[in-house]
């Protein structure tokens, strides 16, 4: 007989959020949102240092070779701050669709099914609607068609 193997990946329940919670959050969401977009640009920026110092054919001078490591420093601690944050994030079952776009995507329950309300960064309200799990991830319907949001 075979051992069994061990299971590394246990399942875990995912946190559904009420509309309530969620009005609450906006603030503290966008805040956080609003930074995981501003160091994701910095990762790009620091990238495209990077690659635009890497393009010159000629052999790199004392100075050149400082300001490589310089930019490698700067992305590295972009990327690190993006990833503390976007942790954060993952830590309140909410999750980035588009960090530069400031999209995120924050679960729920319609009915039996689960759905996901979308965050939008640069709207008024904070979130721009929402839509079922199996919807095409484009697809965000209006929050009216939601009976909860319409009680509050």
């Amino acid at each position: 007989m075979r051992p069994r193997k061990d299971r590394s990946k246990r399942a875990r329940a995912l946190r559904l959020w009420e509309w309530n919670e969620v009005r609450k959050a906006v603030p503290y969401l966008r805040s956080v949102i609003g930074s995981l977009r501003e160091h994701w640009l910095d990762v790009l920026a620091a990238e495209r240092r990077l690659e635009q110092a890497g393009k010159h054919p000629a052999p790199l001078k004392r100075a050149q070779i400082i300001q490589h490591e310089t930019h490698q420093d700067e992305r590295r601690r972009a990327q690190t701050k993006f990833d503390d944050a976007l942790e954060e994030l993952n830590g309140m079952e909410v999750f980035l669709l588009d960090p530069v776009q400031g999209l995120a995507l924050i679960p729920f329950r319609k009915g039996d099914e689960l759905a996901w309300y979308v965050f939008d960064h640069f709207t008024a309200d904070g979130v721009a609607g929402w839509r079922y799990h199996h919807d095409p991830i484009e697809e965000c319907r209006t929050l009216n068609s939601l009976d909860v949001v319409a009680k509050v």
